[in-house]
């Protein structure tokens, strides 16, 4: 092996990454998480650009094969790290505990990265929960719940920014949306004008890897929308990853989601998808989903 290491950098290494993470996927996450998940984060509204090139690549003569980023907390640390270079395990937690940002840092390992979770141990951390995470195996069942009355999906080449961006914002209980906002001129530091910013960008310039084209909107019969189910398609996977979901309050509890998945289902099977993820919420077992993937956390061990 010639092993080299090299910061991330925005804007240059995202191929690298996903080279990395579809060659490296396993079903269930189970040797670590999707391609999407992390491009997702690094394009959002939250994502602590400042931060980024803390993250680490390492290469065998060239080719990527390990990384450690964080996604939405600097300190939440996650791992790639492909099989056959398990002896990088103990540098990359020694890096990752040492160099990368946050005090009280909590490391994620997925149920495959046992070498990851022994050099873990080694430095002191165990794991202190386990979180659960819903996925359709399409081979296990299905989605069929129908559009409700009264509504209706939207195209994807008439999206409105501004309206999916209030969806967003009602849909994720951020706060009130007066009737009187102004996306536009509104202060650049206000929570609304970065969502609205980091929509408008990624609809004006997708992440180099997105799918927006298979997105599910629902909008009401006045046409504001009410649902958002975002979707990122990776064919070499053969996986749907859904991210995020949403229904405007007032309208929850009538099937919008359901519908919205069961669209995603639908056209995604039709694609050649086995698996489309979820989340936690009890609401994704409620609907059918049928499989789980499991994150371990661990935190370092307090005297």
């Amino acid at each position: 092996m010639d092993i080299t290491t090299k910061q991330f950098q925005l804007l240059t290494d995202e191929d690298i990454i996903w080279q990395l993470m579809t060659e490296n996927y396993e079903p269930l996450f189970v040797n670590g998480i999707a391609a999407p998940s992390f491009e997702y984060y690094m394009t959002s509204a939250n994502f602590e650009s400042a931060y980024a090139s803390s993250c680490r690549i390492w290469l065998d003569s060239g080719r990527p094969v390990g990384f450690v980023y964080y996604e939405d907390d600097v300190d939440k640390l996650f791992f790639i790290l492909r099989r056959g270079y398990e002896s990088l395990a103990g540098d990359m937690l020694n890096y990752a505990v040492n160099n990368m940002y946050g005090e009280d840092k909590t490391l994620v390992f997925m149920d495959g990265q046992k070498a990851l979770m022994q050099a873990a141990s080694e430095l002191g951390f165990s794991e202190k929960e386990v979180y659960i995470d819903n996925t359709l195996d399409f081979s296990k069942g299905s989605l069929d719940f129908p559009l409700p009355a009264g509504y209706h999906f939207v195209r994807p080449e008439t999206v409105n920014t501004a309206k999916l961006t209030k969806c967003m914002w009602l849909g994720f209980d951020c706060g009130d949306f007066p009737a009187d906002t102004d996306l536009i001129h509104m202060d650049d530091d206000h929570p609304l004008r970065q969502l609205y910013l980091a929509v408008e960008g990624n609809t004006l310039a997708p992440p180099p890897h997105s799918t927006y084209e298979h997105n599910i909107i629902i909008a009401d019969e006045s046409g504001e929308y009410v649902c958002f189910s975002g979707m990122w398609w990776v064919e070499q996977n053969k996986l749907a990853y859904m991210e995020p979901l949403c229904t405007v309050p007032g309208h929850r509890g009538k099937g919008l989601a359901a519908a919205a998945l069961s669209e995603h289902y639908r056209r995604m099977k039709a694609l050649g998808a086995k698996y489309m993820t979820g989340g936690g919420n009890v609401f994704y077992k409620k609907i059918g989903y049928n499989t789980e993937i499991k994150w371990h956390r661990w935190k370092k061990d307090t005297p």
